[in-house]
């Protein structure tokens, strides 16, 4: 771990409190990395590996049985860290393709899509993990493991799936040699339908953002 003093050195490192935490301050260590833009070439594959690992450790809070806190009120953790410079610092970075559009529900019939900023969801989930990551550091660990539970279900699960999503199609449109539809001129704040996001969508190549976000396309088939 990056942060010597998050755990006492008489915890067992086996343990499950342990491991979330562990993988969680990893993530948010990791992505402020990538957010200084130091290393542009490898943001985007960077970013797919983090969110990847990232989830792995939802998945075992999800699966794990529903954890109760110890007090019947959430103890103030006073207030979120703020992440608009995050949030800008990830939005400069991903440039052009941070724009993307993801169906919210999947077993909601016939919704349109709509579209979200990966830089909007990067900065939502670090708030979220943040949040517990008080609770773990001042030694309410049920409540921190409650806490990432439950906004898991609530937020930060569904809107880091959505992130991996669009992380993984966009490095496979590059890998496959695809072209990659760039939705210009959308913006999270619109409310468009499917047919609007269809009018909108403007042919971009894959090999004009490759370069700057540090993928290659695959080799051509012999």
């Amino acid at each position: 771990m990056s942060d010597a003093t998050l755990h006492s050195v008489t915890q067992d490192p086996d343990d499950f409190a342990v491991q979330i935490a562990d993988s969680i301050e990893s993530f948010i260590v990791a992505t402020t990395e990538v957010a200084r833009g130091d290393e542009p070439d490898s943001a985007v594959p960077f970013l797919l590996l983090e969110v990847s690992q990232l989830l792995l450790a939802g998945g075992r809070l999800g699966a794990h049985e529903d954890i109760v806190p110890e007090e019947r009120y959430e103890t103030d953790t006073g207030p979120d860290v703020d992440v608009d410079d995050l949030r800008e610092r990830f939005a400069r970075l991903l440039d052009p393709v941070d724009v993307f559009s993801e169906v919210f529900d999947p077993y909601e019939p016939r919704k349109a899509p709509v579209p979200f900023r990966i830089s909007d969801n990067l900065a939502d989930i670090v708030t979220d993990l943040r949040h517990g990551l008080a609770h773990y550091r001042a030694g309410r660990t049920t409540e921190a493991l409650w806490w990432w539970q439950f906004s898991y279900f609530s937020n930060w699960g569904p809107t880091a799936s959505a992130t991996l999503r669009a992380l993984q199609s966009l490095v496979s449109h590059v890998r496959l040699d695809q072209p990659l539809q760039e939705l210009d001129g959308l913006d999270t704040d619109e409310d468009l339908a499917e047919d609007d996001l269809a009018e909108e969508a403007g042919r971009v190549m894959a090999e004009e953002i490759a370069r700057p976000l540090g993928l290659r396309k695959a080799p051509a088939a012999q």
